[in-house]
């Protein structure tokens, strides 16, 4: 039972919570230990988070995973992790986690206690309802985001908002069009969603966001007031990373019918993961090194 509750709480999605540390780079405070450290603590709150509300998810969603051809091997979905005790470990996670935050700060514990609720509610049934159901994923990576700048004191920078929701936006609804291709007639059946979308209203809403997200970030980059704040003129050069990394994920939606996890692939797809490594050396090298 042990290893079906870790596998329960997803920890290969973990990735997702990275974006905590956001707001540690881009205030360059790395050279600061007691930063690092409260962005650490704020990675493994959001862990511990997202661990709970994946398993509640799994205890609301365990009849349809059944008839999916992968979900249907998940702890709660195959009888592994009983039901009882998943939405028990989920509740502890969730509250545990959330007053753990508030000792910390009040904002931050305020953030962490959003994403909790918020999480939970769409488990409980907002997925359900089209277009808000993408826009609350995409708000979950927001309060990621700004968790990781409340806890060090800092302002959320509205670039890193835009940013953050639309690569999010980006990233779900590519997620969707997986799910609507490779279940076929079934899709419905597994997430009710899905009878509310098309391919073509997913292929129309994923062009849009990812020109957006391209734009948002190159306007972000060479805008004065981050060139002002970052001490730097160089950040445009990290343009081409984003621009590969995107076009990668495309190319794997569109071509290799894949994109149904985009955490999976960022730990499996060697061509991606390099991209994503390097653009981050690069935003390091350009903000600590040749500041």
């Amino acid at each position: 039972m042990v290893g079906a509750f870790v596998a329960a709480l997803r920890p290969r999605q973990w990735t997702k919570n990275l974006l905590v540390f956001a707001g540690l780079i881009f205030s360059q405070g790395l050279n600061d230990p007691a930063h690092v450290a409260r962005s650490v603590f704020a990675f493994a709150i959001f862990c511990l988070l997202s661990g709970g509300v994946y398993l509640v998810n799994d205890v609301v969603d365990a009849e349809r995973d059944r008839a999916h051809p992968q979900k249907r091997l998940r702890p709660v979905a195959s009888g592994r992790l009983p039901v009882s005790v998943a939405l028990l470990a989920g509740s502890v996670l969730l509250i545990g986690a959330s007053v753990a935050a508030l000792l910390v700060s009040v904002p931050f514990g305020a953030v962490a206690v959003a994403y909790a609720v918020l999480l939970t509610a769409y488990s409980a049934g907002l997925k359900h309802v089209v277009i808000v159901d993408g826009l609350i994923i995409a708000t979950g990576f927001v309060l990621r985001a700004l968790g990781g700048v409340v806890v060090l004191g800092l302002e959320l920078s509205n670039w890193l908002l835009l940013c953050t929701i639309l690569l999010a936006l980006f990233l779900t609804f590519g997620k969707r069009r997986h799910e609507l291709l490779a279940l076929e007639a079934g899709a419905a059946d597994h997430r009710p969603i899905l009878s509310e979308y098309s391919p073509q209203l997913l292929d129309q809403m994923i062009a849009v966001v990812t020109a957006s997200t391209l734009m948002a970030y190159a306007l972000y980059t060479i805008s004065p007031e981050t060139q002002a704040k970052l001490g730097t003129t160089r950040l445009p050069l990290t343009i081409p990373f984003v621009l590969y990394g995107i076009f990668r994920y495309l190319y794997l939606l569109y071509r290799r019918d894949l994109g149904g996890d985009p955490s999976e692939h960022l730990l499996t797809d060697r061509a991606l993961m390099l991209d994503v490594a390097l653009w981050g050396g690069a935003v390091v090298l350009i903000l600590y090194v040749t500041h």
